[in-house]
């Protein structure tokens, strides 16, 4: 089956939903499957080797300056010619704009890239609709989101074949946009929802909240795991050595929604209590200039409590820096705020051994209990965080418990190659295949 599996990209970010886009694909090609990952916006950003096309469709500076300047003339015309060269798109991951991408912001894009061939991007697909249906010709396309399902009706119509769409997360971006554009938005995937015949969730969290919002019947939503790719991971646990100070690691990209600031307090808390000496806090994951304000926040939050030579702020670390830190660590906790629906970060951190502590929403109580990988702590409480810290923390025997537990139960469980087998399944029910 020749499926053509559509991806946004988040220009300079390390994101997560990219990454796991690009492990699936990867390991659905190793089934042999013929997968051909197209992206949109802007090339993906990943720690693994990039099996996406080189053409990026709906190039992200042409659909701004569409909808910026909706109506034709001569400079437009030429503005749109700069910004659609493949070669000033392929050097947007290496640029940081200073700006997180802000659902208020976008509110208007939003909805006109929902609206497919009736918004203002609609040249763009035209373009991406002619190069499938002329060069591609796959007889499944599978669209990441739900936020990317504006093109599904045109798709349809012009390529008739089944449409798969992925549910992993767009509530983040829809709860930011303020009413009256949240509920439109709502309104339109719910139009285009219609038009795709399977969903396929990444967590039963996610398929029961965003499936009941958006009014998709159960019976059209499957559930698929995430998974990792493990050939860098040891295969055989291995207990953290005891030759370093305790240390509690934080991964996921540094921003409020993440918790990064509740983890800190709780981190000043255990420190101040005195039963841990030199513990240790280390931080990674991807910083935008748009949220150096919140870390200063945080740096001085900690040099206030005396602690700066006991938190590490590493930034972004590439593959092989993101397993040495992971093997560094003797506790892992990401305490986001809102409810994340897919965790990889926790299972990056089992697949190490490292023991997880996480707040009880989104997709982390499947996560952990399905991996019997930590523990879990009550969302926002930086004292109920603390705590569950501590219980690890005093015990290196119960960490060691939890951490093989994790690790014996990502290897077995949650691999890419399980992940891939079970979306082929999908493609092969919903395509007849």
């Amino acid at each position: 089956m020749n499926v053509a599996y559509i991806a946004t990209g988040a220009a300079n970010m390390y994101c997560g939903s990219c990454m796991r886009d690009n492990t699936l694909v990867a390991a659905l090609k190793l089934l042999g499957q013929d997968v051909t990952m197209i992206p949109l916006y802007t090339p993906l950003r990943v720690d693994e080797e990039d099996v996406s096309e080189k053409h990026v469709f709906y190039g992200g500076i042409e659909a701004y300056l569409l909808q910026r300047f909706p109506h034709p003339s001569s400079w437009r015309e030429l503005l749109l010619g700069v910004a659609g060269a493949q070669a000033i798109i392929r050097l947007l991951p290496h640029f940081d704009i200073g700006t997180a991408v802000d659902p208020a912001a976008n509110a208007e894009m939003t909805l006109s890239m929902l609206r497919g061939e009736m918004g203002n991007q609609s040249s763009l697909l035209e373009e991406l609709v002619n190069w499938l249906a002329d060069s591609l010709r796959p007889d499944l396309v599978h669209v990441t989101n739900t936020l990317i399902s504006g093109p599904v009706r045109a798709i349809k119509q012009a390529l008739n074949v089944p449409v798969v769409c992925g549910l992993h997360g767009e509530d983040i971006f829809i709860d930011g946009l303020p009413e009256p554009y949240r509920q439109q938005a709502i309104d339109l995937i719910r139009e285009n929802a219609a038009c795709i015949d399977h969903f396929i969730a990444i967590s039963q969290y996610y398929a029961d909240y965003f499936g009941s919002l958006i009014g998709i019947d159960p019976a059209k939503i499957t559930l698929v795991r995430p998974g990792i790719s493990l050939a860098d991971y040891n295969g055989a646990y291995t207990a953290v050595a005891s030759d370093h100070p305790l240390t509690i690691g934080y991964l996921a990209r540094i921003s409020p929604e993440k918790g990064l600031h509740i983890l800190v307090e709780a981190f000043i808390r255990l420190c101040q209590s005195g039963e841990f000496p030199g513990l240790r806090l280390k931080v990674a994951g991807y910083l935008s200039r748009a949220h150096t304000g919140y870390i200063n926040t945080i740096r001085r939050r900690v040099k206030e409590a005396g602690l700066s030579h006991q938190v590490q702020i590493i930034g972004t670390v590439n593959r092989q820096e993101k397993l040495s830190f992971l093997q560094s660590l003797d506790l892992f906790s990401v305490p986001t705020i809102y409810r994340d629906p897919k965790g990889l970060p926790v299972l990056e951190a089992l697949a190490s051994g490292v023991p997880v502590v996480q707040p009880a929403h989104g997709a982390f109580p499947e996560l952990v209990l399905s991996t019997g990988g930590g523990l879990l702590h009550r969302p926002e409480d930086l004292v109920d965080l603390s705590e569950k810290l501590a219980t690890l923390l005093r015990d290196a025997s119960l960490r060691e418990q939890y951490g093989m537990e994790g690790h014996t139960a990502v290897h077995t469980h949650f691999s890419a190659e399980r992940m891939a087998a079970e979306t082929a399944q999908v493609y092969s029910r919903v395509g007849g295949g």
